[in-house]
């Protein structure tokens, strides 16, 4: 029997050794797993469908990858993990079960990783937060009267609770880091065209959306995202190869970086002033480490990108409203559905090809800014999120939409510009409040880079670890 303060004293990486070795076995760990969970799943409410005899059936049996044995939860939107409900957060699925796994999912099992639940996330992934009627409210371990972080909250708490070393996560605009900047936990958007995205579709949100993990340690995302990239049948675009491997990244040092920092946002959003103080006291750190570090920023039309993610988004929700309404054989699914999904369905509908299109183009030329701004900087520094993780309810999709968009506006304001010109962004939980709430920071780098975001992160862990914070449950 492995005892709570073991198994979380130790990384994914580190327990698919110990199964490699034989000091554990698969069945041991799964065990452990699910222990924790049952221990602390009522007080976080992060799991959203229970699979725990198939994962020990499958511990059982011989298990083969990189991975092999290690505990893994699939975040529950979209990605179809075979016999197991996928609810996408609404009601509007319930009883649905998958006939098969996703691309994704098949190279995670590949891998050796275990699945023994999905975690929670809110409606269609269109909330920082992750609370709905389906599942009810997913809280955060460091204080149970805030907010997880959303779309991928379910999993930043399993994280952060000791359930899981690491779960996976997927990001359309700011649902990898700012979870696992809620929760005080490394966690990397993968440039576009990097990771498969979900069954029947190789891109959501108009190209924004993608998919990886939230994890304790830079090696296990580096090691997740080893055994899950590459082009996936039918892929519209793919990311450039790595020029070796992501996990050889983190053994090597970034070399002299030339960093920009800064906390522009929207006109009218001032980040909270600790948010500010750990983008000063991340930058000062990296000067230490021997890095040009400098304030600067981009030139971007925040309110148009705004506008423009809200086309692409909206649509992108009207359309998989409408899509079960379909399956279903209704007019609609307005008794099912959230009150903000509700109204910005009806909101999208408005919406012409002509619109859908500037979005498009409005990604592209901010796409073209940035990648000029970053002829002269290797790395982008800023808030991962405007304000330390907000209390439950804020940006909740179970009220008027005009409620949960002032909500959102000033806490989810600095990750969707990476979504939207498809570059890779890293959460990195270098700072924490008086009140002992996390609050990261955020890294972006060239498309494609993901290479130099996994060196400088290593850097950063070694520099000032994080992996033994955790909170008290």
């Amino acid at each position: 029997m492995i005892r709570y303060e073991e198994y979380v004293a130790a990384d994914a990486t580190a327990w698919a050794e110990r199964v490699r070795d034989g000091e554990v076995t698969a069945l041991e760990l799964i065990d452990a797993a699910i222990a924790r969970a049952e221990a602390v799943n009522p007080k976080i409410n992060a799991i959203a469908v229970k699979a725990y005899d198939m994962a020990r059936a499958a511990a059982r049996k011989p298990m083969n990858g990189p991975l092999a044995g290690v505990p893994w939860a699939i975040k529950d939107m979209y990605q179809t993990v075979e016999g197991v409900e996928l609810t996408n957060g609404s009601r509007a699925y319930t009883n649905y079960v998958a006939k098969s796994d996703a691309e994704l999912v098949k190279r995670y099992r590949a891998a050796g990783l275990n699945i023994f639940c999905t975690s929670t996330a809110p409606e269609f992934a269109i909330s920082a937060t992750t609370e709905s009627t389906r599942h009810g409210l997913t809280r955060n371990p460091w204080d149970l009267s805030r907010t997880s972080g959303g779309s991928s909250g379910g999993a930043s708490a399993l994280v952060s609770a000791g359930v899981l070393p690491a779960a996976h996560a997927t990001d359309g605009g700011g649902s990898i880091r700012g979870p696992a900047f809620c929760c005080g936990l490394f966690g990397l958007k993968p440039s576009r065209g990097r990771v498969p995205v979900a069954p029947g579709r190789t891109e959501g949100w108009l190209g924004c959306s993608t998919g990886h993990a939230v994890t304790r340690s830079v090696r296990d995302s580096a090691l997740l995202l080893d055994v899950s990239h590459g082009p996936e049948p039918g892929s519209r675009y793919v990311a450039p190869p790595p020029r070796t491997t992501f996990l050889d990244a983190t053994k090597r040092a970034p070399g002299k970086l030339r960093i920009a920092y800064h906390w522009d946002t929207r006109p009218g959003t001032t980040p909270d002033p600790e948010c500010i103080a750990a983008v000063e006291d991340a930058a000062k750190l990296c000067a230490s480490l021997g890095h040009i570090v400098e304030q600067a920023a981009p030139k971007l039309d925040y309110m148009a990108l705004g506008r423009a993610f809200g086309t692409g988004v909206l649509t992108a929700v009207a359309a998989a409203v409408d899509g079960r309404a379909s399956e279903l054989g209704r007019d609609n699914i307005d008794d099912l559905i959230e009150q903000t999904t509700r109204e910005y369905a009806a909101y999208a509908r408005t919406f012409t090809a002509v619109d859908l299109n500037a979005a498009n183009n409005a990604f592209m030329n901010a796409a073209l800014v940035v990648a000029e701004f970053q002829k002269t900087y290797d790395l982008i520094l800023t808030p991962t999120m405007g304000q330390p993780p907000v209390k439950l309810g804020v940006c909740s999709l179970m009220q008027p939409a005009l409620a949960c968009d002032a909500g959102h506006l000033a806490f989810s304001c600095f990750t969707a510009i990476y979504n939207q010109t498809g570059q890779p962004a890293a959460n990195v939980p270098l700072y924490w409040t008086k009140e002992n709430l996390p609050v990261g920071v955020q890294f972006a780098a060239r498309i494609g880079d993901e290479e130099l975001l996994f060196s400088l992160a290593a850097q950063l862990e070694q520099a000032r670890p994080w992996f033994n914070k955790t909170p008290t449950l």
